[in-house]
């Protein structure tokens, strides 16, 4: 198989599922998130089920590299399949409508490029991207989390804090291809008072809910409090037996219910699912959604707030889920 030449991890669980090609094949979805650090792809059927997988590195920052390695990932899924199957793609920042490149993408490289148009290019089809927070929202809401609910919000919480809104299972984007994108909201003043110096952000403005609530924002918060350098993640291990750790993420839990209760006034979702590293920490759904209650402007909250159901793996799920089950293939062109 080419992918192994590659040296990539792929996991098949596709068995039988082509046997009968054409009404299974018709139901079937790829979906690529392009990560940091990997890219990787599936083929989702119509339960949700992950039918293969296909796991590489990402290759460093240069474009042209990062768009090759997104097209073999896709091709190699392709070939799995007796007809061409719909592909979505979740990434960092978005599409503009104006330009159509790439803007707000943390990976910089990717800015300015007509990642969209040159992927098509290269495939010689259609494809559908999306913001990869978006695409979280949408997998969480199809089969996970927030399935079943009427309206679902997906809040990052890792090195970046991002967001998505999803409404009867469709995504909302907005004309500005920005909708959910809480992070880069001002932190609410009660916030402000308590955090130190003014903390600039990557997107150039100063005191974002991202710096607060992204994974570095912890640990600024711990060095400010109490002159220790740590990552969030030692943070969160080290809170059961440190108090000045367990203090901050008491303080992170403050922090995330002020900066939340503004979502809730907001949207009023029926449920909040958190994603990202820092989701894992179980403290933020003992403590928030009680704190959340003291600032929403209600007499009684009922927006649940959640933990993934998918994981990391949440945003090629979100991805294959751009396409509705049947659009998008060969097969709806051939019926």
């Amino acid at each position: 198989m080419q992918g192994s030449r590659l040296g990539w991890h792929s996991d098949t669980t596709l068995q039988g599922a082509f046997k009968d090609k054409q009404p299974k094949e018709r139901l079937m979805r790829i979906g690529i998130d392009l990560g940091g650090t990997k890219i990787e792809g599936i083929i989702l059927d119509q339960s949700g089920a992950v039918l293969e997988k296909i796991r590489i590195p990402t290759p460093g920052q240069e474009y042209q590299q990062i768009l090759n390695a997104i097209t073999s990932v896709v091709t190699a899924l392709q070939s799995r399949a007796a007809s061409r199957l719909s592909v979505g793609i979740g990434t960092p920042g978005s599409l503009s409508l104006v330009s159509n490149t790439m803007k707000n993408c943390n990976s910089i490289s990717l800015n300015g490029q007509p990642l969209k148009a040159d992927i098509e290019t290269q495939l010689g089809y259609e494809i559908r991207l999306e913001n990869d927070a978006n695409c979280f929202a949408l997998s969480e809401a199809h089969h996970g989390a927030g399935s079943g609910a009427h309206s679902v919000f997906g809040a990052i919480l890792g090195t970046g804090t991002g967001g998505g809104i999803v409404i009867n299972q469709q995504l909302l984007t907005g004309p500005n291809s920005i909708a959910g994108e809480w992070g880069h909201n001002p932190v609410p003043g009660s916030v402000l008072q308590l955090i130190g110096d003014e903390r600039k952000c990557y997107c150039g403005r100063f005191n974002c809910i991202e710096t607060v609530l992204s994974g570095s924002g912890m640990s600024q918060t711990h060095r400010e409090r109490s002159k220790q350098s740590l990552t969030a993640m030692e943070i969160a291990n080290a809170a059961a037996s440190d108090a000045s750790a367990r203090e901050t993420l008491e303080v992170y839990c403050a922090h995330l219910a002020q900066c939340l209760s503004t979502v809730v006034n907001l949207l009023d979702p029926d449920v909040i699912v958190l994603g990202g590293g820092l989701s894992n920490i179980p403290l933020l759904y003992e403590t928030v959604p009680a704190q959340m209650s003291d600032y929403v402007f209600t007499d009684a909250m009922t927006t649940r707030l959640s933990p993934p159901s998918f994981g990391d793996a949440s945003g090629a799920r979100g991805a294959a889920c751009l396409w509705p089950v049947g659009e998008g293939s060969d097969l709806e062109r051939m019926s």
